[in-house]
C-alpha cells in the first residue's frame, strides 16, 4: 500500500500547488501558461555502473486518473487491478548510464518520480489502485533494490519538485528546475561526503537509531528507515520519543502554548493547554478549536494518528506542533513554529534521523518528515513559467 508520510506529505504538496494554480489562471496571460508537459534532464552522477530504470507514476490532473507517463509524456491509465494484486504494466524508461543523461517530457501530474539501480522495480494494481513500494516490509518485492525517488506536481501554476526523506533516505539525487529566461534553481546535494557521514552518524548513535539501515546480502546499504517505519518494522522502540513527549505535556499543563500557524497572517494565534491527557486549543476571543490527544512517537515521527492534519485550522495547529516535537523545540520555545533552526534538535531526545539529515544537506534543507515545510527548511523549488525540470543521481562517496 502507499505509505502514510506519503499521502501526507503529497497531498500537502498538491494542496499548495493548486492554490498556485488558482492564482496563476486569474493573474497570468495566456501566453505563459505552462505547457501540457516540459522537459525533465536526468544525469547519472553516481559512480555507479548498474542500469538505471525510471518511472514517472501519478494523478493525470486533466482527469484525474492515476497511471503512469511514457518517455514522451503521454499519460497512460492503469488498469483495473485485482485481489490479490495483479502485476501492472511496464512503466520504465531506461536511464542514462553513469557520467551521461537523457531528457524525457513529464506531463501535468502529482505524482513521483522514481529510480532504481540495475533492477526494475516491482508494481502493482489492486481494486484501489496501484501498490507503491513499502520500504519497511520485509516481504516487499522490492525491499532488496536501491531505489528512491522525487515528487512532483506539475500544473497551471507551475512546477513543484522536491527530494524527500519522509519514507527513507536512500540513494543520493537532487532535483532544479530552470524558468523561462531564468537561473536554474537546485536542492537536495548532501554536502561532500555527505552520504557516509549520515549513515556513519546514524551508526553511532546509541537508542536503537543505527537498526534504521537496511543492508543487502552482498554488502550494498539500500536505506535507512525513516523512524516511524523503524517502529514499524520493530527497529526502533515505540517509546524512543516518550520522555520528550511527557516533558511537553507537563510544562503545558501549568502555561500557555502559542501557535501562529500561517506566516502571513499573524495576528491568527491559537492558545494550547493541557488538561489531563489532552491539549485544547482556543483561538484569541477564548473560543474552542481543536485538542489532540497526548501523541506517541509514532503519531509525531508520522504527523497522523493524534497528530492528523486535515486540510483546515485544526491541521494548521497539527502541523506546527509535529514540527516543534520532532525538531524538540517545544520546551525551549512557548511561541511556534519555532524561526530558527540554531534551535532545532538540541535536546537529547529527538528525531535524530531528521537532525542527522538536515547536518549533511549542502543548503541545510530536506523533507526528514512529512511537515519539515514548516518554517520553509523543505528541499523543495517552484517555479511558475518551467522551461526544464532537472534530477540529478549523485555519488554514494
Amino acid at each position: 500500500m502507499r505509505t502514510r508520510p506519503f499521502f501526507r506529505r503529497l497531498t500537502t504538496l498538491a494542496a499548495a500547488a493548486a492554490v498556485a494554480a488558482g492564482l496563476a489562471t486569474a493573474l497570468a496571460p495566456a501566453a505563459d501558461a505552462v505547457p501540457a508537459t516540459i522537459p525533465l534532464k536526468i544525469t547519472n552522477n553516481s559512480g555507479r555502473a548498474d542500469p538505471i530504470y525510471l518511472y514517472d507514476l501519478g494523478t493525470y490532473l486533466a482527469t484525474g486518473q492515476q497511471g503512469w507517463a511514457d518517455a514522451g509524456g503521454a499519460f497512460h491509465a492503469w488498469p483495473a487491478g485485482g485481489n490479490p494484486p495483479t502485476p501492472a504494466p511496464d512503466a520504465s524508461i531506461a536511464g542514462p548510464a553513469n557520467g551521461q543523461s537523457i531528457t524525457i517530457r513529464i506531463p501535468k501530474f502529482s505524482g513521483r518520480i522514481y529510480f532504481s539501480y540495475g533492477q526494475k522495480l516491482v508494481f502493482k494494481l489492486t481494486t484501489g489502485g496501484l501498490v507503491q513500494p513499502a520500504v519497511q516490509n520485509p516481504s516487499d518485492p522490492n525491499v532488496n533494490i536501491l531505489f528512491n525517488w522525487s515528487e512532483y506536481t506539475l500544473n497551471d501554476g507551475g512546477l513543484w519538485i522536491n527530494s524527500t526523506q519522509v519514507d527513507m533516505f536512500s540513494a543520493p539525487y537532487a532535483v532544479g528546475v530552470q524558468p523561462v529566461g531564468g537561473t536554474t534553481k537546485n536542492t537536495g546535494h548532501l554536502k561532500a561526503g555527505g552520504y557516509n557521514g549520515f549513515l556513519n552518524s546514524l551508526r553511532g548513535q546509541a537508542g536503537g537509531w543505527a537498526n534504521l539501515i537496511r543492508t543487502r546480502s552482498d554488502g550494498t546499504v539500500l536505506r535507512a528507515l525513516a523512524p516511524g517505519h523503524g517502529i514499524e518494522a520493530g527497529a526502533l522502540p515505540a517509546n524512543v520519543l516518550q520522555d520528550y513527549i511527557n516533558r511537553v505535556w507537563t510544562k503545558y499543563s501549568s502555561s500557555t502554548l502559542t501557535v501562529t500557524p500561517v506566516a502571513d497572517q499573524p495576528n491568527v494565534k491559537y492558545s494550547g493547554r493541557v488538561s489531563g491527557t489532552v491539549m485544547n486549543f482556543t483561538n484569541t476571543s477564548g473560543g474552542f478549536v481543536t485538542a489532540f490527544q497526548k501523541p506517541d512517537s509514532d503519531s509525531v515521527f508520522g504527523c497522523y494518528k493524534n497528530l492528523d492534519a486535515p486540510n483546515d485550522v485544526r491541521g494548521q495547529i497539527s502541523r506546527t506542533l509535529c514540527a516543534g516535537f520532532n525538531r524538540s523545540t517545544l520546551l525551549t520555545n512557548a511561541n511556534q513554529p519555532d524561526p530558527s533552526p540554531a534551535g532545532f534538535y538540541l535536546d537529547a531526545v529527538t528525531n535524530q534521523y531528521a537532525k542527522k539529515i538536515h547536518a549533511q544537506m549542502a543548503d541545510g534543507k530536506a523533507y526528514a518528515f512529512a511537515f519539515d515545510d514548516v518554517g520553509h527548511y523543505e528541499s523543495l523549488v517552484n517555479d511558475g513559467n518551467p522551461a526544464t525540470a532537472y534530477l540529478t543521481l549523485d555519488p554514494f562517496n
